[in-house]
């Protein structure tokens, strides 16, 4: 099996437009929640998202692109931009080895809606020929192809939240099958729109509090939901001798990866986390390490009350003694949960503390809970030397996923 490498990353979110601005706001803890811009919240008791902030897709589209892509579809080609450009591979790259495997979990939403309301007051000849191409879930990683010329594989899983992280996984095994040289990864979403704040408020799954350091407090005992968020995370995987190959920067490496379903409610984990805790078992045999390796993970940690205490009853399970001496954070307090897009952000900001070897905070804890007592890093960032970790990510329908990533040695 090929050895599997990360040579490019990319994001759009609300604490930055790129992997930079956003790793370095990330290490200073800076909360990316506010006041709803994008529509009148009036009559909706959630008032608060982590909205991406001054973005202009002019930067990497036309106007007349624009005009044909959906929110969600700029996201994914911004940071699938910044990607490739970081990766060094445009020019260098056999264009039929490369694949896409961009995934997202709601897709076009804000193109239904204004659609839909045309459509009612305007009457069905007014609706733009464009509205199916901008919402089909998969024409984020189509238009990321188009816009790069890969001609390999190129997909779109979708499992909720837990849906960046199996397309990172994913692509990891295509290529450590040999099935390709290069993958673009990761995830985007853009569901902060009426319908999408009001369908997920209605389950009461997103926090209604008015106050951005108590609306996302993951593993606090007095969290109430979680924080809708937006935007996109992109990774360049690439085989390991092709990278050597071509003397690319290497930020790390990704070793294993788990997936699995606990068959058990369409949105409610199973209350004892086994699918989750097989998700991480199974990561950890993918990757061929023992649970004592690992030293940090990146949970999923949504600041409901179902997702934490089950969260951390599964990392006990598949850790066992280990899980009181690993840091578990959950980064959402910073970047909101972006939905299909989070395993993707997070799996940045987990290669991203490997490489710079601190660990991000779980921000705004206040109050401890008895069912979240592990070390979850609150509040400050904290300095420190990992060389292996994990990010989790959990989804409606029962989606469990795991990935391992390594720090970079070359030798």
């Amino acid at each position: 099996m090929k050895r599997v490498v990360i040579t490019g990353l990319g994001a759009v979110t609300a604490v930055g437009n790129n992997v930079e601005t956003t790793w370095d706001n990330a290490k200073k803890g800076i909360c990316g929640i506010e006041e709803i811009t994008a529509f009148d919240t009036t009559d909706f008791k959630v008032k608060l998202a982590a909205q991406v902030k001054d973005f202009d897709a002019l930067t990497v589209l036309t106007k007349q692109e624009i005009r044909k892509l959906d929110r969600f579809v700029q996201f994914a080609i911004a940071s699938a931009s910044e990607a490739y450009t970081d990766s060094g591979l445009k020019g260098i790259v056999d264009k039929e080895r490369m694949g896409v495997s961009v995934s997202s979990g709601i897709g076009g939403i804000y193109t239904i809606e204004e659609t839909a309301n045309k459509l009612i007051e305007a009457g069905p000849n007014r609706i733009s020929p464009h509205f199916i191409p901008k919402v089909l879930t998969n024409l984020a990683a189509g238009n990321v192809a188009i816009h790069l010329g890969a001609k390999g594989l190129c997909h779109t899983i979708v499992t909720a939240c837990a849906a960046a992280t199996d397309a990172i996984g994913t692509a990891f095994h295509h290529i450590q099958a040999g099935r390709a040289d290069v993958m673009i990864t990761g995830g985007a979403e853009a569901s902060i729109t009426p319908l999408g704040i009001a369908g997920f408020s209605v389950i009461r799954a997103v926090s209604e509090s008015t106050d951005k350091t108590r609306a996302s407090i993951p593993f606090d005992a007095q969290r109430n939901g979680f924080v809708m968020g937006e935007g996109a995370g992109i990774l360049i995987l690439e085989s390991l001798e092709h990278a050597q190959a071509r003397d690319a920067k290497i930020y790390g490496e990704i070793i294993g990866y788990g997936a699995t379903c606990d068959a058990f409610h369409v949105t409610a984990p199973a209350e004892d986390g086994e699918g989750a805790v097989r998700a991480m078992k199974l990561a950890l045999r993918d990757a061929g390490i023992k649970t004592e390796k690992i030293e940090y993970i990146n949970a999923h940690g949504t600041s409901t009350p179902l997702n934490d205490k089950t969260e951390t009853k599964a990392v006990k399970e598949a850790f066992g003694e280990h899980a009181t001496k690993l840091a578990i954070s959950s980064t959402k307090g910073m970047t909101g949960h972006m939905l299909g897009a989070a395993g993707a952000i997070e799996a940045i900001l987990t290669i991203k503390s490997l490489e710079d070897s601190f660990i991000l905070p779980t921000l705004n804890h206040k109050k401890a809970d008895i069912d979240c007592d592990l070390d979850i890093v609150p509040n400050v960032g904290r300095k420190q030397e990992i060389k292996y970790a994990m990010s989790n990510s959990l989804g409606f329908g029962g989606h469990n996923a795991s990935v391992i990533f390594k720090k970079w040695e070359d030798k």
